[in-house]
């Protein structure tokens, strides 16, 4: 199926968003009338320039306020349509968008929008033009689909058909398998958007929140398959209005939206709507994600001053150095099946004792699948270089800058590290890595959250906002389906003023332990730069959980924190920030419970910045 962006979703000129558009590998574009209006080049240049880009022309928008109007105001709407089918002409675009109204003018009569509607699809007709009649979901009389089909189907006109827009049926909780009665050939265009579930106006919401497929809550899967279970077989076009979209590097978000359709297309294929279709279109879907299982390694960025910070701290955790790489100034300190590199080649910025979650492996029992899934994602293979004794090992970059390498279960890239001579001992407890904690950028936060979710295979596990002590922030967790890779992906929601005395994106390694009191014993007693948590949280956990004496005075000892659910319980305590923006976590799961703490997160920061302000 052809796929097309429209360019309200991309910043720039007009000439900026086709170039981006064609770039990220789009097949068409819906024409936005305000970027048409600024551009220099007359629609009939437009239409070759879009043409030298392998970009089809498939929709101009929007037309405004056309039907179930006053005489006089009808008149000027005939008027103002032959001019834009002129245009249309021009750009080579055979269908418009029309929405309905929302002018104080429009009068409650569904006859007359439909006599009006006949009369504008009679002239497109004529011309070999068509008309997609969309419902806004704010719109003045009609803001439903069904309400928009029972105008076009009074109109009866050929040249008049419907677009049909996830954001416009999804938010007004409209079932879009009723789109079934609708006849395959009355489904002119299709707009896709995602978007978080808001509690807000509707017109604000789509004008700022709308997102690219996969990024929001919207069931598109289910959507898009009840469209084609009715038969369209037109375009799947995107059409987001959202504001960091539209300051944002167009070449970038191009690529975000191109990765976000190819995911969608994939789930589109697990859909049963469209699974027992007998004429079922032909979707474009990347290799299928292999197996993971699990975290292989976790890379931390050092330099001359917080190598050995974050050394001892391994070390403290009960860490054994026990490689170093044949060719690279890179350490390898294992524990259980947990694995660390310190890796002192990594360019950092800024002063000296910077530290960093540079990159991160999954074990996955095809790598040479999970890079040709990632191609097929639009995240490319970065350049490495290796020596000749060394693994072939591939990494793509993500938009947060972490390199994500695909190592192979059970593979030899050990190999790559020649032994110290020290053997891992009985340790602290640690078993494995269980998860890996990246802050996003708020700008890419999104785009993040598709990008490991898409090229990793992951799903969404759990969602929320919590207030910290100096600001909001949002968390997101992906895992794979055995739960054994879990990315806790984080970002400040906003930021406001000079005052910034948090952690500048932080970012932390948690590991598994199976006795979370046990561990942090030992821990306490090799000097690990645990945090204090105070009284008054144990206070609170005893008042609200009534736990356990023995097990509530054993968390205040080595100062772990407590959440549950209803699937099961999470005990997790943290270090001091390593570095600039590095800590280690250390966590007990009983049960289902499928969060990452998020609930102590302040406490956790407020503990940290105390450490930070009175080391000693």
């Amino acid at each position: 199926m052809r796929r097309s962006i429209a360019t309200v979703c991309l910043s720039g000129t007009l000439a900026d968003k086709l170039s981006a558009a064609s770039g990220a590998g789009f097949d068409g574009v819906e024409i936005f009338e305000n970027d048409l209006l600024a551009a220099p080049s007359s629609p009939a240049e437009l239409r070759v320039r879009c043409a030298d880009l392998g970009l089809a022309v498939e929709l101009y928008q929007p037309f405004r306020d056309a039907e179930a109007l006053p005489p006089d105001a009808f008149a000027r709407v005939l008027r103002r349509a032959e001019r834009k089918f002129d245009v249309m002409a021009g750009l080579g675009a055979d269908t418009v968008l029309m929405c309905s109204s929302t002018s104080p003018e429009a009068i409650d009569d569904d006859d007359l929008a439909a006599e009006q509607l006949h009369a504008l699809a009679e002239r497109a007709g004529a011309r070999g033009l068509r008309i997609a009649y969309e419902a806004l979901a704010w719109g003045r009389h009609v803001s439903t689909w069904d309400h928009s089909w029972e105008i076009v189907r009074r109109a009866g006109h050929p040249s008049l058909g419907l677009c049909l827009d996830s954001f416009h049926v999804l938010s007004r909780g409209s079932d879009p398998s009723a789109f079934a009665a609708v006849p395959a050939d009355r489904l002119f265009f299709l707009q896709l958007a995602d978007a978080p579930h808001l509690s807000m106006d509707v017109l604000e919401w789509s004008r700022h929140h709308r997102l690219f497929p996969g990024q929001g809550a919207f069931d598109l899967p289910g959507f898009l398959g009840n469209v084609l279970a009715a038969g369209y077989r037109g375009p799947l076009s995107l059409e987001v209005f959202n504001d960091v979209y539209r300051q944002s590097d167009p070449a970038r978000t191009a690529v975000d939206a191109m990765r976000s359709l190819v995911h969608l297309e994939e789930e589109l294929g697990r859909a049963p709507a469209v699974s027992a279709l007998r004429d079922r279109p032909a979707l474009t879907a990347p290799p299928r994600a292999p197996e993971l299982t699990g975290h292989a390694f976790a890379e931390i960025g050092v330099d001359a001053v917080s190598r050995p910070v974050l050394g001892h701290a391994l070390e403290t955790l009960g860490f054994t150095h026990t490689g170093q790489h044949r060719s690279k100034p890179v350490e390898r300190w294992q524990q259980g099946d947990a694995t660390v590199l310190l890796n002192a080649a990594s360019l950092l910025a800024g002063d000296l004792g910077q530290a960093v979650v540079g990159a991160l492996a999954v074990s996955s029992d095809d790598p040479d699948a999970s890079v040709a899934r990632a191609e097929a994602l639009r995240a490319p293979v970065l350049p490495r270089s290796k020596g000749p004794a060394e693994a072939d090992m591939a990494a793509v970059a993500a938009p947060d800058g972490t390199s994500v390498f695909f190592a192979r279960t059970r593979g030899n890239w050990m190999a790559d590290f020649l032994p110290t001579g020290d053997e891992p001992d009985a340790g602290t407890g640690i078993t494995r890595i269980d998860h890996v904690g990246l802050s996003q950028p708020f700008d890419h936060a999104d785009e993040a959250f598709l990008f490991y979710r898409a090229v990793l295979g992951l799903a969404p596990e759990t969602s929320n906002e919590f207030a910290a002590p100096f600001g909001l922030v949002r968390s997101r967790t992906v895992v794979d389906r055995s739960r054994r890779v879990r990315l806790a992906l984080s970002v400040a929601v906003l930021r406001r003023g000079e005052w910034a005395p948090g952690v500048p994106d932080p970012q932390y390694v948690a590991f598994a332990t199976d006795d979370v009191v046990a561990t942090g014993r030992a821990l306490r007693a090799a000097g690990a730069p645990l945090l204090r948590i105070p009284d008054n949280y144990y206070d609170d956990l005893d008042a609200r959980l009534a736990l356990d004496p023995d097990l509530l005075a054993g968390l205040r000892e080595v100062g772990a924190l407590h959440d549950r659910d209803a699937h099961g319980g999470y005990f997790h305590l943290a270090t001091t920030v390593l570095g600039s923006r590095v800590f280690f976590e250390v966590v007990q799961r009983t049960g289902e419970y499928a969060g990452h703490g998020s609930v102590d997160a302040p406490i956790r920061m407020a503990a940290q910045r105390r450490h930070r302000l009175d080391p000693d």
